[in-house]
């Protein structure tokens, strides 16, 4: 067995680590923000790559060894090549950068490959080193994409201090589905009107139409979105729910496995609910351990976020500069793709076996701007100034040309649902916290529509988030949650969970 071992350590096959550690170690760096499967295309192109050039090289120096070791530095010197460049370009300003570092790199190659042909230069006894090296690097990144990736079911709340109760149905009611659908930075329609001279009154008396209660002085009861979500489907402050929740701790693992293992879902399935759940490009708040998970192919499918990342960490980054790709529009198509499959989804939902309850985080009219007002594709990167920045006016006109276009899915989506589902639905539509660049109070304002068939006059102009369960759950399933005071709490960034009230001015005139 050890002379096997030895055998298969002496082979130069390092280079195939050497080319998939690069895509598990951005995976890996990035695991919360994106899934595991997005990986796997860039890693099979990586690697089959690398084994072309071996094959290649192997032609060129007829040498194993010497084709391991000039494939291996190659594909370093390729993905490492954009980190090199940022690194750069943030401390200094160095003319024709670009340049400079390409013509760097070249040099770098230039000479590995003549180092690989000298022939007083043996490569065998460094296949050893250099495989236990690529593998262990291999292995520790693959390790951080499992452990992050595998679901993490307990069967109850992850919170330590999650309010629980045994529910008590009222006998022989039928449970009806529940839709929490939140559209994110949907801002109160007097701040549209105030910061961004908007009239959002069409959408709003549209939604009365259909029965909704719009609470008119509602705030979010956290600035950020992780924040506010974690908040609202665990039914309290999260100052409450968890010890990690404290000033001094700027981790979000509980955070955010708060969301896909909250309360209203543990109480919601524990009496029959089925949890369906979509793909919103921020794995934080993707439930992808739902009954139902619905999601745009990420190996079937044009290129994807992460590749786009991926390929910055490399020369071919300067595609972009050649108008042979173009990242942005790559990122918005993504955008689009996921935010179309939410709303043409409606009719389906609604013919869904149930009870089900459906978490809908649609990332619009929040940035990348990519929907024209009437649905036209528009460029994400037109917003953004020389720095890559949003400016007052880039982010109204982006924001605003994405409200209206949500505004009309949501009232032909909503409608779907309210027609052709079979026993009335509940629907929470639900801004997670207000438009960006606001200040004060702005940064609470949000769109609070509740659709709570019989039961609209348990709700009231300040009701906020954290009570939008407490009050769903006494009212179908007999739960007896008592309501909390309505706070708004600023949470900055990286120090979360240093909170700092904010009052409302409906509350306090």
């Amino acid at each position: 067995m050890k002379k096997r071992l030895a055998k298969i350590f002496k082979a130069p096959w390092y280079f195939v680590t050497f080319a998939a550690y690069p895509v598990l170690a951005l995976l890996s760096y990035n695991i919360l923000e994106v899934r595991y499967t997005s990986g796997i295309r860039p890693l099979v192109i990586s690697v089959a790559a690398a084994a072309v050039f071996f094959l290649l090289l192997r032609l060129i120096y007829r040498s194993w060894h010497r084709a391991a070791f000039a494939t291996a530095v190659l594909t370093v010197l390729f993905f490492t090549y954009g980190h090199a460049y940022d690194l750069i370009s943030e401390k200094w300003e160095v003319p024709h950068l670009t340049a400079w570092i390409l013509g760097a790199w070249l040099v770098l190659s230039a000479l590995a490959l003549a180092w690989a042909g000298r022939r007083k230069t043996r490569f065998k006894k460094a296949a050893v080193g250099l495989n236990i090296v690529s593998l262990g690097l291999v292995l520790v990144a693959l390790i951080q994409v499992i452990w992050w990736s595998v679901p993490q079911r307990t069967g109850s709340p992850v919170d330590d201090y999650a309010p629980v109760q045994a529910l008590n149905i009222p006998a022989g009611q039928t449970l009806p589905d529940i839709y929490y659908i939140i559209p994110d930075s949907y801002g109160r329609s007097d701040l549209l009107l105030q910061a961004f001279k908007y009239d959002n009154s069409a959408f709003i008396l549209r939604l009365r139409e259909m029965g909704f209660y719009v609470a008119s002085c509602s705030q979010s009861n956290y600035n950020r979105t992780d924040v506010s979500m974690a908040s609202s489907l665990n039914m309290d402050y999260l100052q409450n729910l968890d010890d990690d929740f404290q000033p001094g701790n700027i981790g979000r693992g509980t955070l955010w496995a708060s969301i896909s293992q909250s309360t209203v879902r543990y109480e919601l399935e524990s009496v029959g609910y089925k949890t369906v759940a979509f793909a919103s490009g921020f794995a934080w708040s993707e439930i992808t351990d739902a009954d139902v998970y619905l999601a745009p192919s990420s190996v079937w499918s044009e290129m994807t976020g992460f590749e786009t990342l991926l390929i910055r960490t490399t020369p071919a980054r300067h595609f972009k500069d050649l108008g042979w790709i173009n990242l942005d529009q790559i990122d918005g198509q993504r955008y689009r793709e996921r935010t179309r499959l939410i709303l043409n989804s409606m009719d389906e939902l609604a013919h869904m076996p149930g009870p089900k309850f459906v978490f809908i985080h649609i990332i619009s009219p929040h940035p990348l701007f990519v929907f024209g007002p009437d649905g036209s594709l528009t460029d994400p990167v037109a917003f953004l100034d020389e720095n890559r920045r949003y400016t007052a006016d880039s982010y109204t006109l982006g924001y605003l040309n994405q409200a209206e276009y949500i505004n009309s899915q949501l009232e032909m989506a909503l409608s779907t649902l309210l027609r052709e589902s079979s026993t009335p639905p509940v629907i929470i539509l639900q801004g997670d916290h207000a438009p960006w660049m606001q200040t004060g109070a702005g940064k609470f304002k949000i769109l609070n529509a509740y659709y709570l068939p019989g039961h609209n006059n348990l709700l009231y102009p300040t009701v906020s988030p954290v009570n939008t369960f407490r009050l769903v759950l006494d009212a179908y399933l007999g739960a007896d949650y008592p309501l909390l005071n309505d706070t708004s709490y600023y949470s900055p960034v990286p120090n979360i969970c240093e909170f700092q009230e904010t009052p409302n001015p409906c509350l306090n005139p």
